[in-house]
């Protein structure tokens, strides 16, 4: 089997998540993976992807941006990224193609929750950010003031309430640019209502 330092360098190569493939192909065998997973080397995140555990590198979002690289942060996460939620979620909030394989977003860790988007509408305000020093694919400020309107239903009344104060006072937001898609994701007359009357 090789040595420690060489499958730290191998999975650091991989953005520290492997497929059992590329495993094989670097010479780290069925025996050896089991190894690694009893003595708390690396951990299974879904079938056939395992994690390098290392205390200097982390961070979920390595595991996020490796398995889900079309993916974009969205709702919660995002509301705490731009400090319109002080609630450190307990999950990754990812929006994804309604097409892609719902097996894809079965994984037992790090915790997520999905939102299925139109093809058209799922890089609508993506911008790029950073977290725990890893480039992330987030929606921008506005967009996720639209998303939360979308979702209004569904979510904790004090946060959604806190996300719209907290838009409001921002002096990065962009009107034009939530106006802009409220349209394509129907929150025109939400925007309206619940934002234009504190604008």
């Amino acid at each position: 089997m090789r040595t420690m330092d060489e499958i730290k360098n191998i999975f650091e190569q991989h953005g520290y998540v492997m497929r059992t493939a590329e495993l094989r192909a670097s010479k780290i065998y069925y025996e050896d993976i089991q190894k690694l997973l009893n003595d708390s080397v690396i951990e299974k995140v879904k079938q056939g992807y395992y994690h390098f555990i290392d205390e200097n590198n982390n961070s979920e979002v390595n595991i996020i941006n490796r398995l889900f690289p079309d993916a974009v942060l969205c709702m919660n996460t995002a509301l705490f990224y731009y400090g319109y939620s002080d609630r450190t979620p307990s999950e990754w909030h990812l929006a994804v193609d309604k097409d892609i394989s719902k097996y894809r977003v079965k994984i037992d860790y790090p915790f997520i929750k999905t939102y299925f988007h139109e093809s058209s509408l799922l890089n609508l305000g993506v911008t790029d950010g950073s977290i725990d020093s890893n480039a992330v694919h987030i929606y921008d400020r506005d967009r996720t003031i639209c998303d939360c309107l979308r979702y209004m239903g569904k979510m904790d009344k004090e946060i959604f309430n806190k996300a719209i104060q907290g838009y409001v006072k921002d002096s990065k937001k962009n009107i034009p640019n939530l106006l802009q898609y409220a349209k394509p994701l129907r929150v025109q007359k939400k925007v309206k209502d619940l934002i234009g009357v504190w604008l």
